[in-house]
């Protein structure tokens, strides 16, 4: 297999072949579409910090916007360090694709099991423009998240499993529509706070919040 190649029958099929529009509602599904989805039971959960905890926060969020790769290094760090890390929040992440490379992505890393996932997370969002270097050679932005993945330690043999996958890339959609449906989230990031939506925020902002649940 050239490697080079992504097979049309995967994600492109799924997304579409050209990029899509920027706003999360154009995604959502009638309740007559939503009996056509597929399962999505068996993909994994994307959570970090105590089950047990008393505060959970739901990032909605999507790895081709940039508001979202700000959160990410100037927000996620502390807030891990602060709150996941001591068991105060349970923190849920929850992918948004607004275009085929946020779903690339995703798959990506989800490639090397929850293990592996959040610490691809932190490179993507780290090296977000690096690796979309403009949107505009698809096969390049293939190329650079495979590199991505090796250096996670995934194999040529497991990306090339992963990318291809077509009924995962079904499924990761199918998981994106009804969870952005819950919520109503019209935008990225969104943060949901013990079932209370907030738009995207400073840390400062968002710790104010988070000690006055804490607190009750």
């Amino acid at each position: 297999m050239n490697r080079r190649t992504f097979m049309i029958t995967t994600a492109l099929a799924t997304l579409g072949a050209g990029l899509m529009p920027s706003a999360v509602t154009s995604f959502l599904v009638t309740p007559a579409q939503a009996e056509d989805l597929p399962d999505t039971s068996g993909i994994f959960d994307l959570t970090l910090g105590d089950k047990n905890a008393p505060v959970e926060l739901i990032e909605y969020a999507s790895y081709t916007c940039p508001h979202c790769a700000t959160f990410h290094k100037t927000v996620f760090g502390p807030l891990k360090k602060d709150y996941i890390d001591t068991g105060k929040v349970r923190f849920i992440y929850r992918e948004v694709y607004f275009d085929k490379f946020g779903l690339w992505a995703s798959m990506v890393a989800r490639c090397g099991g929850e293990m592996r996932y959040f610490g691809v997370q932190k490179m993507l969002y780290d090296e977000q423009s690096d690796w979309i270097a403009g949107g505009r050679d698809t096969m390049q932005i293939v190329e650079n998240l495979r590199k991505i993945g090796k250096r996670a330690g995934l194999t040529d043999e497991n990306l090339d499993t992963c990318l291809n996958d077509g009924e995962m890339a079904e499924k990761l959609y199918a998981k994106f529509t009804a969870e952005v449906a819950e919520y109503d989230i019209d935008a990225t990031p969104t943060l949901v706070i013990d079932g209370e939506k907030h738009s995207n925020m400073s840390y400062a902002d968002l710790k104010k919040i988070l000690d006055a649940k804490l607190a009750e």
